[in-house]
C-alpha cells in the first residue's frame, strides 16, 4: 500500500490489519487457513497493480501455487485476480507458457512426489480434497448452514466493528482498487454454495477489506479520534477475551494430562479418555508423550449408508449404557476421564461403581451449549487398595 499510495494510507491500512480481533485470534493457531492468509498477503506485494515496484508475475504465481498445495481452495480468492493479470497482459501466451504452466508443473509435481512418498501410491490430493468437500460435499457431516450464512452472519462477525469502514472505504478506494472487493464477492459467494461454513474460511479476505478500511481513516475528516480509539478498544478487548478465556479449558486440561505423563514412571500406569466432542482437545502435540489416550471417534461416513453414526454420536444417545458396555471389567478402565460438566450428572452412578473422584476443574467457556459445558472435569479411578490405606 505504501507503494501503491503512500506512507499515510499504508499506515491507516496496517493499523486496521493489527487491529483486527480475528487476526488475533486466527493467526497464531495451528491452521492451514492461517498460513493461506499469509502466503495470500505476500503473494499481493508481488501481484501486479498500477504503481507496484514490485511486481513479479513468476513470485506471486509461485506463492499462489504453494497455498493450493497446502489448501486447494486457497486458488478461490485468486481466480479474478488471475483473470484479471491474463486480461491486462499484452504477452499473454509468454505469460501461460513461460510464467504459469512452469510454475504450476514444478509445486504439482513436488506435491505428487512427496504425496507418493508418505501414501505409497500416486496420489492427487488436491482431487481428494475436490471430490471430499464439494462433489460429495461430505463436509456437511460436520455441521452446515443456510445458503447466505456468511453474508448474514460470517462476514460481518469476522470484520466485527471495522464493518461500517470497510462500507464506507467501498466508496472512497480508487476504481483500480475494485478488484479486490470482486474478490471478497467472489470468495463470500463460492463458500456459500458449500454446506459446510466456518469463519475461518474466509480468512484469508481479510486483508483485502483492510485496504479499504484502512482508506476509510485516511478521508474521515472529523471524529477520527473517536473512530480510533473505538476500533482499537472494541477490537481488543474482543481479542483478548477470545484469546484468553473464551473456550480455555481444553488447552489447560492438555497440561494437566501433560503433568500427569511426566508424573508416572511407567506409561502403563495412566491412561485417559476423553469423553467429549470429537476433537475438542489437542492430542499428542500438546502432550509429547505416550501415554495411552483416546477420544470419541467421529470419522466422515465415506460408504453411503443411510444409518450411519460415529462413535462420539452412539456415546451421546446413551452415555451410561455406552459406558457399561464398553468397560465390562475393571482391567479395561481407564485410570482418567475427561468429560465437561453437563455430562457429570447423567454419568455419575458409573463414576461412583468404579472409584472415580473429581481431581481437578477447568474453566471453558461463559457460553455452554448442548454437549459443551462451561467447565471442564478430570476424574481419577482411586483403587481399592489405596482407598484402604487411607
Amino acid at each position: 500500500m505504501k507503494q501503491l499510495e503512500n506512507q499515510q494510507v499504508a499506515q491507516w491500512v496496517f493499523f486496521c490489519q493489527l487491529c483486527s480481533w480475528f487476526t488475533w485470534y486466527c493467526c497464531t493457531r495451528t491452521l492451514t487457513n492461517t498460513m493461506e492468509t499469509v502466503l495470500t498477503i505476500i503473494a499481493l506485494f508481488y501481484y501486479p497493480m498500477e504503481g507496484s515496484k514490485s511486481m513479479n508475475s513468476v513470485k506471486y504465481s509461485s506463492l499462489v501455487a504453494l497455498a493450493f498445495i497446502i489448501r486447494p481452495t486457497a486458488v478461490i480468492p485468486w481466480i479474478p485476480l488471475l483473470f484479471r493479470h491474463f486480461w491486462l497482459e499484452q504477452r499473454k501466451l509468454d505469460l501461460i507458457l513461460h510464467q504459469f504452466l512452469p510454475v504450476g508443473f514444478v509445486t504439482l509435481s513436488l506435491s505428487l512426489i512427496i504425496d507418493r512418498i508418505f501414501f505409497g501410491q500416486w496420489t492427487l490430493v488436491q482431487y481428494n480434497f475436490l471430490k471430499f468437500n464439494v462433489l460429495q460435499d461430505l463436509g456437511s457431516f460436520y455441521g452446515s448452514h443456510p445458503w447466505h450464512w456468511y453474508f448474514s452472519q460470517g462476514f460481518p462477525a469476522v470484520l466485527g466493528t471495522h464493518l461500517p469502514f470497510f462500507i464506507h472505504g467501498c466508496f472512497l478506494a480508487p476504481k483500480r482498487y475494485r478488484i479486490f472487493l470482486v474478490t471478497v464477492l467472489w470468495t463470500l459467494l463460492v463458500y456459500s454454495m458449500l454446506s459446510h461454513k466456518e469463519f475461518r474460511f474466509i480468512y484469508p479476505v481479510l486483508p483485502f477489506c483492510m485496504v479499504f478500511c484502512g482508506y476509510s481513516l485516511n478521508n474521515l475528516k472529523t471524529w477520527k479520534k473517536p473512530a480510533l480509539s473505538f476500533l482499537f478498544l472494541s477490537n481488543m478487548l474482543l481479542a483478548l477475551y477470545t484469546g484468553l478465556v473464551h473456550q480455555r479449558g481444553t488447552l489447560d486440561v492438555m497440561t494437566n494430562i501433560q503433568e500427569l505423563s511426566y508424573n508416572n514412571t511407567s506409561v502403563s500406569s495412566a491412561s485417559v479418555l476423553m469423553m467429549m466432542p470429537c476433537h475438542s482437545t489437542p492430542y499428542y502435540s500438546h502432550v509429547h508423550y505416550p501415554l495411552p489416550m483416546r477420544f470419541l471417534q467421529c470419522p466422515p461416513d465415506l460408504t453411503g449408508k443411510t444409518d450411519y453414526l460415529v462413535e462420539a454420536d452412539m456415546f451421546y444417545l446413551n452415555p451410561l449404557k455406552w459406558l457399561y458396555m464398553e468397560f465390562r471389567n475393571d482391567s479395561s478402565l481407564p485410570t482418567h476421564l475427561i468429560i465437561f460438566s453437563v455430562l457429570e450428572e447423567e454419568i455419575s452412578p458409573f463414576l461412583i461403581s468404579n472409584n472415580y473422584e473429581r481431581t481437578a476443574v477447568f474453566f471453558h467457556t461463559h457460553f455452554p451449549e448442548s454437549r459443551t459445558g462451561s467447565h471442564i472435569y478430570v476424574y481419577e479411578r482411586k483403587l481399592k487398595g489405596k482407598l484402604n490405606q487411607r
